[in-house]
C-alpha cells in the first residue's frame, strides 16, 4: 500500500492574536467594573469640558461654562500649613502623657487652653511645687518642660512666652522663705523660666510675671477652688509687628496728641 497523504491542517488565528484578543476582553471588563463603581458628578463634568472647550477655543457664541471660583480655591494647594495648630496639636499629647505619668487623675492636672493671640499651658501648683516652695521638684513635672522647651524652639520667631505665677489668698506660711504672695508667685514664674532656659529656650523670648492672687480662676471658699487659683501658665502669644505698635497708642501719646 502507497502512503497516505497527510490531510492539510485548517487555518486559524495566530496564538499571539487569540492572546491579545483575551487581554482587550479583560480590560474591557475591568473599565467597565470601575465604570459601574465610580459616582458621576454631572457639575464637575460639565466645568470640565468647559474648561477645555474654552482653552481650545471652539465655543463660539454659545454656551461657554466656566469652572466655579469655588472649585478653583478647592483645587488650590495649600502651600503653607498652620504651624501654630500644630504645635498646639503637640502642647496637648505632651500634657496627656505628662498627666498620665504623674497619675493625677483626680488631682489638678495640665491643661491647654487656645487664647485670642495663641494658646495658655496651665500648670497647676501642686504638679511643681510644694506648699510655700518655689523650687520644682517633680522629675515628671521637670521632663515636661523639657519637652515645651524642644517645642517652642520649633515656634516661628515671633512667637514669645510669657510665665505667669498665680496663688490663692492663703499665706505663704511662717517656713515659706517668701514674706507673701507677690515674692513667691514671682518666684515660682522664674523657677519655670529659669528651667526653659537651662533646656535651650532663647532669654529674648520668654518672660515672667507674678500676679499673686489678684487673678482667680475659681473662688477661693473651697479646697478645689483655692487649689485650682494656685498655678503657673505659659502663655505663647506672637510678637506685634511695628504697624501694630504704632496703632495702639497710649494714653499720654493720645493725649499729647490732642
Amino acid at each position: 500500500m502507497g502512503k497516505q497523504k497527510c490531510p492539510e491542517c485548517e487555518e486559524c488565528l495566530p496564538a499571539w492574536l487569540a492572546a491579545f484578543g483575551d487581554l482587550m476582553s479583560l480590560l474591557l471588563c475591568f473599565f467597565v467594573l470601575l465604570l459601574s463603581m465610580s459616582s458621576m458628578d454631572a457639575k464637575k463634568i460639565s466645568e470640565a469640558i468647559g474648561s477645555l472647550s474654552g482653552a481650545m477655543s471652539v465655543l463660539e457664541g454659545g454656551t461657554k461654562t466656566e469652572i466655579s471660583k469655588q472649585r478653583i480655591q478647592e483645587s488650590t494647594p495649600i502651600e503653607s500649613q498652620d504651624e501654630t495648630s500644630e504645635m498646639v496639636n503637640r502642647v496637648q499629647q505632651a500634657a496627656s502623657d505628662a498627666n498620665e505619668m504623674m497619675e493625677q487623675s483626680e488631682g489638678p492636672t495640665i491643661t491647654v487652653e487656645e487664647a485670642q493671640e495663641g494658646f495658655v499651658i496651665e500648670l497647676p501648683a501642686a504638679l511643681l511645687f510644694k506648699a510655700g516652695s518655689a523650687t520644682i521638684e517633680n522629675q515628671d513635672a521637670l521632663l515636661f518642660l523639657k519637652r515645651m522647651a524642644l517645642i517652642i524652639e520649633e515656634l516661628p520667631n515671633d512667637m514669645e512666652v510669657s510665665v505667669q505665677g498665680h496663688t490663692d489668698e492663703g499665706r505663704p506660711g511662717a517656713t515659706s522663705p517668701f514674706k507673701d504672695n507677690w515674692e513667691l508667685s514671682t518666684a515660682r514664674a522664674i523657677s519655670v523660666l529659669h528651667e526653659l532656659l537651662l533646656d535651650g529656650v532663647e532669654a529674648s523670648r520668654v518672660s515672667a510675671s507674678g500676679y499673686a492672687e489678684f487673678r482667680p480662676v475659681a473662688t477661693n471658699a473651697t479646697a478645689s477652688g483655692r487649689e485650682k487659683n494656685r498655678r503657673v501658665e505659659l502663655h505663647f502669644y506672637g510678637k506685634k509687628n511695628e504697624k501694630d505698635a504704632k496703632a495702639d497708642l497710649s494714653v499720654l501719646d493720645k493725649a499729647v496728641s490732642k
